[in-house]
């Protein structure tokens, strides 16, 4: 007999952690999670230090990442991200009021699949993100 936590679907088992301090993005992008993912689990961080805690106590599917948070940028957070082997393959989105072109080069560096202005921020991207984040999990998990 199984356990009823192993027969969850691939969709119920994922975590997106939020990184962002505005409490009115934070609500939208759960919105939209909730809305569009149905019963994936949101963490949320208001920082980069509890989005580091947040993933070293959970495995997170999807990283939604504002650049300008109250300890630091999240594109630097991306690179940080991008030198560690266990969380280099996380997909991330860096959503931010302002993207300047400074910010896309270092998340182009980091391998972000998109920077995005918050007005533009809706689920095709997670589905795609997403998508590509299993498949690149899959080809790393392959090569070990």
């Amino acid at each position: 007999m199984k356990h009823p936590a192993s027969a969850r679907t691939a969709a119920q088992q994922r975590t997106c952690l939020i990184v962002e301090d505005s409490d009115f993005d934070r609500e939208k992008m759960t919105r939209v999670l909730n809305r569009t993912m149905g019963k994936i689990h949101v963490e949320v961080a208001t920082t980069l230090r509890s989005a580091r805690l947040a993933l070293s106590n959970a495995e997170v599917s999807l990283i939604l990442l504002d650049n300008n948070l109250p300890d630091g940028l999240g594109a630097n957070f991306a690179l940080e991200l991008s030198l560690n082997a266990r969380l280099s393959g996380i997909p991330v989105i860096l959503v931010s009021d302002w993207p300047s072109p400074f910010m896309w080069e270092k998340a182009a560096s980091a391998g972000v699949l998109y920077v995005l202005n918050k007005g533009e921020f809706d689920a095709r991207y997670v589905h795609a993100a997403l998508k590509m984040g299993s498949t690149r999990r899959n080809k790393l998990n392959l090569a070990h």
